[in-house]
């Protein structure tokens, strides 16, 4: 009716456009133009539903969040139930059965970006980088074994490198985004880290980093470069359009590591992000040299 506010969107679903530019904000690119359609399709299908994890566990009305991912979880049983009278009602759920069906992809790796997130509804803090990295096992790993099952390029061995370059990417996002994470109540920088570095949780509170915080920051970044680097040669084990996309995914976390330094490891006044152009050079690089 006319002079009726409009209706709030239903937690969890996300419209095609948002979805889009979501895909577009990330340091990385989700699914390249160069892919063969069936590729883009599924990539797009697997990000869609990990956004959709990812954004109930941040934005829906934290009393909502537990039942939410719950019934993602219910619905993600619901679709490998294969069943027509337990249809997923998830959109975000709906969308993956091509892939699943046509990838032959497990249902483990799903379940993990759903796990992750109730995790974050009970943990908030890290004490130590190994601490984080079990983190990054739940909330980033899964991405890339499912774009290798999407690419027919799945084993324990690639899994194993492609882990090493999605907790990288991980961390590197965390760093982006300290201060939101803060203003959210949650700090992903290793307590015991802050800690050697004279820093205390306040600090992520102020405008501008100490040069004390940026050393935390410069460690970390050093960090994730390691992680970078053991997972490279994962590109070279790939052809076509499987190396295109990974070689993506290694561009950009370069892309985006250059920034931080860039920008001084500043990541309190400004969140620091890889140019389109400084992404493209680090994808053709990673193309051109298989790591």
């Amino acid at each position: 009716m006319l002079g009726q506010p409009p209706a709030r969107p239903q937690p969890g679903i996300i419209p095609a456009d948002a979805m889009a530019a979501k895909a577009a904000a990330e340091n990385f690119p989700v699914a390249l133009r160069a892919l063969p359609r069936r590729y883009r399709d599924h990539l797009m299908a697997v990000y869609a539903f990990a956004r959709t994890v990812d954004d109930i566990g941040d934005e829906a009305p934290p009393e909502q969040r537990p039942r939410l991912l719950a019934e993602l979880r219910e619905d993600l049983e619901r679709l490998y139930a294969g069943q027509p009278a337990t249809r997923p009602a998830h959109p975000a759920v709906r969308g993956l059965a091509d892939a699943v069906t046509d990838c032959a992809i497990p249902m483990r790796p799903f379940r993990d970006l759903i796990a992750a997130n109730e995790q974050d509804q009970v943990v908030s803090r890290y004490q130590t980088f190994d601490d984080l990295l079990g983190y990054c096992r739940l909330s980033a790993n899964p991405v890339g074994q499912l774009v290798l099952y999407v690419f027919g390029r799945y084993t324990p061995e690639r899994a194993e490198l492609s882990d090493a370059v999605c907790s990288a990417l991980q961390v590197v996002e965390h760093l982006q985004d300290v201060a939101e994470d803060f203003r959210a109540g949650r700090v992903y920088v290793p307590l015991d880290d802050l800690h050697s570095h004279g820093c205390t949780e306040q600090d992520l509170a102020a405008p501008s980093a100490s040069p004390e915080l940026r050393l935390v920051v410069a460690a970390e970044a050093d960090r994730a470069a390691a992680l970078l680097a053991a997972g490279s040669p994962l590109v070279g084990q790939l052809r076509g359009a499987a190396r295109i996309a990974v070689a993506g995914y290694l561009g950009g976390g370069r892309a985006a590591l250059r920034a931080l330094a860039r920008n001084g490891y500043d990541v309190l006044a400004s969140s620091p992000r890889p140019s389109k152009g400084g992404t493209a050079v680090a994808f053709l690089g990673a193309l051109v040299r298989g790591r």
